[in-house]
């Protein structure tokens, strides 16, 4: 266990790195030491990314995906489609699908899944903003690109319901995803093929019983 620095600047860089996810003190340290040894510009240079990224990302106000515009450049290419919205929990998932090449419509950021566990209500996620987009935009297709978790599930049946009666398809991933994987750990591979291949998900209803 660390327990003191012979500089308090050091020790100061220390705490703060280890309020990283995933980063623990001994690893913070060794980051810390670590750009101690690289050229100033260097600590600079990594100091004011990560201060122009928190100044200038913003949410955009149609998806919720990050932007540096109030339209992300996804929701602004003409060229997506227009009627066709992928759902995902977060950001990383946007990420995540669009390495896969496979889905060319746009996206809808919930910030999160229903859980009730962890004090994780409909109304805490952007889920009411989907709505008002089927309604006002007139689409055609939501795709439910969500974890297969016990969470993923709730939320995926929570929406279905709140769309039954919109004149919208609602289709879901094809399971080739293992249940219980988060959707930032599956392969490129298997994700496009699940994107690809999905199914209405009033079926999963049928498959199940």
């Amino acid at each position: 266990m660390i327990s003191s620095f012979n500089s308090s600047l050091l020790e100061n860089a220390v705490n703060e790195l280890s309020k990283l996810p995933g980063i623990g003190r001994k690893t913070a340290l060794r980051l810390a030491l670590h750009m101690l040894r690289r050229d100033e510009n260097e600590a600079v240079a990594l100091g004011e990314s990560i201060i122009n990224m928190r100044r200038n990302i913003c949410y955009c106000s149609r998806c919720h995906n990050i932007s540096e515009q109030e339209i992300c450049p996804i929701c602004n290419d003409s060229r997506r489609d227009q009627e066709t919205v992928c759902v995902v929990e977060n950001v990383k998932d946007v990420i995540t699908i669009e390495s896969t090449r496979q889905h060319s419509g746009l996206y809808h950021v919930l910030g999160g899944l229903i859980s009730p566990l962890d004090g994780i209500s409909p109304s805490d996620l952007e889920i009411e903003s989907l709505v008002a987009r089927v309604k006002e935009e007139k689409l055609k297709e939501i795709i439910l690109a969500l974890s297969p978790t016990i969470e993923g599930d709730t939320t995926n049946f929570y929406i279905f319901r709140k769309l039954a009666d919109l004149p919208v398809r609602v289709t879901m991933l094809a399971r080739g995803l293992s249940i219980g994987n988060e959707l930032e750990y599956t392969d490129e591979l298997t994700l496009g093929k699940s994107i690809q291949n999905r199914v209405l998900f009033s079926d999963s209803f049928n498959q199940k019983s």
